[in-house]
């Protein structure tokens, strides 16, 4: 049975896109049950039925713990195995990632534990470092402190900017989010203890997406 997928966003939705280009293709076993956004007018809502839409405008609420209490209400009502931050801008309460702890990611486009937050392909440039990437992890209440399940890697280039950096980077932050989404909806990824493991295996480095879009432990 596929298996059921919430998607947290706030920007235009190339990566919903790429998950559910992954789907249609048959290349990922999963359901998209709900779209959620605390931006009514982002663009990645029109991606998916109106059905499967949710979205609120967090500047009307009280403070941030209602706003987490609604997102969190309407997310388990999609009933999800898996609830993912797909380009979603808004850091979460501790509330709201206790209530879908083990069972929410998110796509950072790092190599955690550098640059955690904002900035990132900034920072690395400004840092002058020769490689950059992007991380799926574990949500924690830590902000991007999470277990790093898998990373994608690649070089900086001599003349980048940030904005080809990050237009770079962003193939590659697909597919690392549709092969780690494979793994969790075979059940094959848990995370316990503040450690991510594959397969029943304690990952204590991630796993590295390969040239082929496949995932393998970072030391072969």
């Amino acid at each position: 049975m596929a298996a059921r997928i919430a998607l947290l966003v706030s920007g235009r939705g190339s990566n919903l896109q790429a998950v559910l280009d992954a789907i249609a293709a048959g290349v990922l076993d999963a359901e998209v049950v709900g779209v959620f956004s605390d931006k009514p007018a982002a663009p990645a809502l029109q991606r998916v039925d109106p059905a499967l839409r949710w979205s609120a405008d967090a500047r009307s609420f009280s403070d941030r713990a209602a706003f987490d209490a609604a997102l969190a209400d309407a997310v388990a009502a999609s009933r999800p195995e898996w609830v993912v931050c797909a380009g979603y801008m808004r850091i979460l309460g501790d509330a709201f990632v206790q209530r879908f702890r083990g069972r929410l990611l998110n796509i950072h486009p790092s190599l955690l534990p550098k640059y955690r937050g904002l900035r990132t392909h900034a920072r690395a440039l400004e840092a002058g470092d020769r490689e950059h990437g992007a991380s799926m992890h574990f949500v924690v209440p830590e902000l991007d402190a999470g277990a790093v399940v898998a990373q994608c890697r690649i070089p900086v280039e001599p003349d980048d900017s940030v904005e080809t950096l990050a237009q770079r980077l962003l193939r590659f932050e697909h597919r690392l989010l549709v092969a780690v989404l494979a793994l969790a909806a075979a059940g094959r990824i848990a995370e316990h203890d503040g450690l991510a493991s594959c397969d029943g295996h304690a990952l204590f480095n991630p796993l590295r997406l390969d040239s082929a879009g496949q995932l393998s432990p970072a030391d072969t």
